[in-house]
């Protein structure tokens, strides 16, 4: 073999790596598979976050809705058979399926947010109540119920639906709007009719309180719901000696 056959052949001969290439490329290799991890991770865990607040707020937001159904859709007293009065006294809120529910919020609301079809046979005018009580899978805080009532001329019993809505309430405050002031109490048989507006306020525990103590540093949700209302005047009486409408 001549000495140029014999160098080409030590040129192109493929040799393997080195021990210190091969560390050098599993070292470089975890880097990077290190760096993936963790922005795998902290991505897994910020989606766990955001579906985990998404989760908790969703009952939040159906509670509110349904509350602000209800009220935008209040009956005026005296408005027809299915309407009765609005007052937070106990003397009108003495049905018992009610009140056999829990701790009374508010009154009994007469309003027409019923919804009509197939199995619920009556008018969309229902009789609602909301009321707090005692959780049935031993969790903190107290159930927010809705009591439904859609035959409001029942032949023998009324019978109430009681329907879930938020769990982990530690309190709910429901206030009335006379124009000047907020009133803690109403009583439409002797105010002009209804509020001008309701305003409710929800508490909730917080979600790493496990002994149910009082969140003070938690601000309550609160809304305000406007209500129509037709206030009797004798104004028309007084300028033309006719009689109010």
């Amino acid at each position: 073999m001549t000495a140029n056959a014999t160098y080409r052949s030590r040129r192109f001969t493929p040799r393997g790596f080195t021990l210190m290439e091969l560390l050098l490329a599993v070292a470089v290799f975890a880097i990077v598979l290190a760096a993936l991890n963790t922005v795998y991770f902290a991505a897994l865990r910020l989606r766990n976050r955001t579906q985990d607040g998404f989760d908790a707020a969703l009952p939040v937001e159906q509670a509110v809705m349904t509350i602000k159904r209800d009220l935008a859709a209040l009956r005026p007293p005296g408005s027809g058979p299915l309407a009765g009065q609005f007052q937070t006294t106990t003397t009108t809120n003495n049905n018992t399926a009610m009140e056999s529910v829990g701790v009374r919020l508010c009154p009994d609301l007469y309003t027409g947010s019923g919804f009509i079809d197939e199995w619920t046979p009556f008018s969309e005018v229902q009789r609602v109540a909301y009321f707090l009580a005692m959780p049935t899978n031993q969790s903190v805080g107290r159930d927010l119920i809705r009591a439904v009532s859609r035959n409001l001329l029942p032949v023998n019993t009324d019978e109430v639906d009681r329907q879930f809505l938020l769990e982990g309430v530690q309190n709910a405050i429901f206030q009335y709007y006379d124009g000047s002031v907020w009133q803690d109490v109403w009583d439409s048989t002797t105010s002009s009719n209804l509020p001008f507006a309701v305003r409710v306020q929800i508490t909730m525990i917080p979600p790493d309180d496990t002994t149910g103590a009082t969140a003070l540093n938690r601000a309550p949700i609160e809304f305000v719901v406007p209500i129509k209302t037709d206030v009797l005047t004798n104004q028309l009486s007084a300028a033309t000696g006719g009689t109010a409408p």
